[in-house]
This record gives C-alpha cells, sequence and structure tokens, in this order.
C-alpha cells in the first residue's frame, strides 16, 4: 500500500511540475530586438532643422511625454527609451537615420517619423526589415494599404479624405467657383491635389483654372502667388508646409487679393502659421480640424483640455500650448502609449502591429467630440473624420458636422 501512495505521490508531484511549466510556457514573455524586462526601445525621425522644422516640436512634446509615462513607472514596468533624430525633411538623410536606429540602435520599431517624402523614401525598407512603421506623421493616403505593406500605418487623416471634404463644401457653397492652387510638388502635395479633383468629380476640370507647384528648397513662393492672382481665380486653395503657408497668407493680403481661402489643416496651427502670418491677414480661411484647438474658448472647461495643459505645466512648459503641432504629439503619443498596454507582455513586432490593428473606439481627449480612432487588419486608417473651421479674430471657429471624406487605401 505505501509502495503505491509514494508512487501516486511522484506521479501527482511530476504532474504539478509540468503544469507549472506549462502555464510558465504560456506566461512566457515575448521579445524583439528593442524590448526588455525594463526597456522599450523607439525609434523616431524629425525635421529638427530644413524647410519643415516648425514640425520639430512635435518630436519634443513625444520625448517629454513618456518622459511623464516613466517617471509613473512606466508601461507594464518598463522603460521607454525615445531615440528621436534629425532629417532635415531630406529624404536621403531619412533613409540614413532609419538605417542607424534599426541596425545600430537596435529599436523595436519607428514611431511618427515626420513627412511623406521621408517616409516614402524608408517605406520599402522598412516593410522588407518588417520592423513597424508605426502612426507616421504624415496623411498620405498610401500608408493605409495593410495587404502591400502591413508594417506601416498612419495616425492622422490621409489627404484626399481631407481636400475631398473642401471639394464637397465648394460644390454646395461656390458651384461657380473659379480655384487655384499652390502646391508642393511632392507625394503630399500631390495627394491633396488628387482628392480635391476627385471630390469634385467632373467639374474639376472647368472649376480648377489654375495649378502652381513648387519646391520646399525656394525660399518663397511670392511669385506663385503673384501668378495665381493674375487668373482671376476667386478660390484659392493652399497646400504647403507651415513655413510656405505663412508667406502665401501674407502675401496675398499684401497684393489685395481677396479669394476664398482653404489652407490643408497641416498648416492650420495658429501659433507656427496664422500668427506669423498676422491674424488680419488670416480672417475668413477656411480649413478642417480633428483635434481641440486650445484658443478655443468652447474647451476651457474640459477635462481632457486641462490634461493637456497640466502636462504642458508639469512636463512640458517650453511648449506653445498655441502651436497644433503641440496637441498632434501629445494625441499621438497617447496612442503609441495604449497599443503599448494592450501588447502586454509580448513585445514583438508582429504583435504590436496587431494591437495597433486593434483600436476600438478609442479616443485621446485632445480629439475633436465624435471622433473616435477605429482599426482593424483591412483598415489602417486610424482617424478618418474632420470638422470645417473659419478663422476669426484670433482663433479658428468649428461649424457644420463631423464630416468623413471616405476614400479607401
Amino acid at each position: 500500500m505505501h509502495f503505491i501512495t509514494s508512487r501516486l505521490a511522484i506521479a501527482s508531484a511530476a504532474f504539478v511540475v509540468f503544469a507549472a511549466s506549462a502555464s510558465g510556457a504560456l506566461a512566457q514573455k515575448k521579445y524583439d530586438t528593442g524590448a526588455t524586462d525594463t526597456e522599450i526601445k523607439i525609434g523616431n525621425i524629425m525635421p529638427y532643422s530644413g524647410p519643415a522644422s516648425a514640425y520639430g516640436v512635435i518630436g519634443k512634446t513625444e520625448a517629454a511625454y513618456f518622459k511623464k509615462i516613466n517617471d509613473a513607472g512606466g508601461i507594464n514596468g518598463r522603460k521607454i527609451n525615445f531615440i528621436s533624430y534629425d532629417d532635415g525633411y531630406s529624404p536621403p538623410k531619412t533613409v540614413e537615420q532609419a538605417r542607424k536606429l534599426v541596425e545600430s540602435d537596435e529599436v523595436l520599431f519607428i514611431f511618427n517619423s515626420l513627412g511623406t517624402p521621408p517616409n516614402s523614401a524608408i517605406h520599402k525598407y522598412m516593410n522588407a526589415k518588417k520592423v513597424p512603421q508605426l502612426f507616421v506623421a504624415t496623411g498620405a493616403t498610401k500608408w493605409n494599404d495593410p495587404k502591400d505593406f502591413p508594417w506601416t500605418m498612419g495616425w492622422q487623416p490621409n489627404y484626399q479624405s481631407e481636400s475631398r471634404i473642401y471639394a464637397k463644401y465648394l460644390l454646395k457653397e461656390k458651384p461657380a467657383a473659379k480655384i487655384a492652387v499652390l502646391y508642393q510638388n511632392d507625394d503630399y502635395g500631390k495627394d491633396y491635389l488628387k482628392g480635391l479633383k476627385d471630390g469634385l468629380g467632373a467639374k474639376a476640370a472647368s472649376m480648377i483654372i489654375a495649378e502652381e507647384s513648387f519646391e520646399t528648397t525656394e525660399p518663397t513662393v511670392d511669385s506663385h502667388i503673384v501668378r495665381l492672382k493674375s487668373t482671376g481665380a476667386d478660390v484659392f486653395v493652399n497646400i504647403s508646409t507651415p513655413k510656405f503657408a505663412a508667406q502665401a497668407i501674407k502675401k496675398i493680403a499684401e497684393i489685395g487679393w481677396k479669394p476664398l481661402h482653404i489652407l490643408n489643416n497641416v498648416s492650420a496651427s495658429v501659433g507656427s502659421v496664422i500668427k506669423p502670418a498676422g491674424f488680419e491677414n488670416a480672417q475668413d480661411i477656411i480649413s478642417a480640424a480633428y483635434l481641440k484647438d486650445v484658443s478655443d474658448p468652447q474647451w476651457d472647461k474640459d477635462a481632457g483640455m486641462k490634461e493637456f495643459l497640466d502636462f504642458l505645466a508639469k512636463d512640458f512648459p517650453e511648449g506653445n500650448k498655441l502651436d497644433g503641432s503641440v496637441v498632434v504629439g501629445y494625441g499621438v503619443a497617447q496612442t503609441l502609449v495604449k497599443v503599448l498596454k494592450q501588447c502586454g507582455d509580448n513585445l514583438t513586432r508582429e504583435n504590436i502591429m496587431k494591437q495597433a490593428a486593434n483600436l476600438k473606439d478609442f479616443r485621446t481627449e485632445v480629439l475633436l467630440p465624435g471622433i473616435k480612432i477605429n482599426t482593424s487588419p483591412t483598415d489602417f486608417a486610424p482617424i478618418s473624420q474632420l470638422q470645417l473651421m473659419k478663422f476669426k479674430g484670433d482663433k479658428w471657429e468649428l461649424f457644420g458636422d463631423i464630416v468623413s471624406g471616405d476614400v479607401g487605401g
């Protein structure tokens, strides 16, 4: 009898050991290069210098936000190691920095690198390496292509969606408009222009009477503005980044041209575009928004805005609250933290993309009410809604409903 009991005891002890090791295997932490028990290494590329340097503050905001997260204990006990490099908005430099981040620094992924031409230059490389190019800071439509580029995802509303919304507005409010377009001669500018033409449909050919493209290496767009005025257009569509957008607003006022001015969202920042161009020169400009604007008094008692202003006061005092790019950096950093929390202890590159493609009605509270972040394995466009706004006095005033520009990848 004694013999049987001890055999049973041995068997059950063996079973307990087996069960423990099996559950241990299930709960095992999974890491790819760039993740450990204590650290998540994230790469980032920003134009801290060059023609798009106004956007550099996005990277600085993110660094400050991740430091705040680290000071509070990190994500599931891991600290974020945020490595951000300057590419001067120059695609060859972007390639160099991406290789450095992936191959030397060995980051887990690259997050929110800025600009359409820079991200286009590393698009194939990142996907060949199977390293996430996550929440890129550009609204090009091509980032929503999970079939061909499963490692790349955007964040902000895409440019074609946005310019389709302007087209809808023009067809309704000014169907006989004579439209002049200024656009940056690259993928970003052409994407906006395509959306505008698609949105106007059959009327695009007759309504758009002039198109002027410019290079980011040009010191100013003044001569283009003068040429566009001479066409007799009564609508001006301004597809440019902050420096050139501010120049255009100023020049239009200087030469006494009074078209209905539509300004792309990427240059709607009061702090970095409108204020330098002069409030008096920006009256009645129309743009579209998906984020709350600090200068709008309707958010004075808003809990999400209070949280954002507390972050600036405590963690990023040098951040200009009127700079739309600061709000962008904060919102996209919060979205990444949500994804990393969802990953738990499975910090593989594959799981990062899987969780990024599984956001359901997520809201960072700097989004306008009614706008939610949704992704799926077939939809890599997190935000697809905007609301039109008009510049009055020293701030933007929202009008109309939240609109979706519905355009696939």
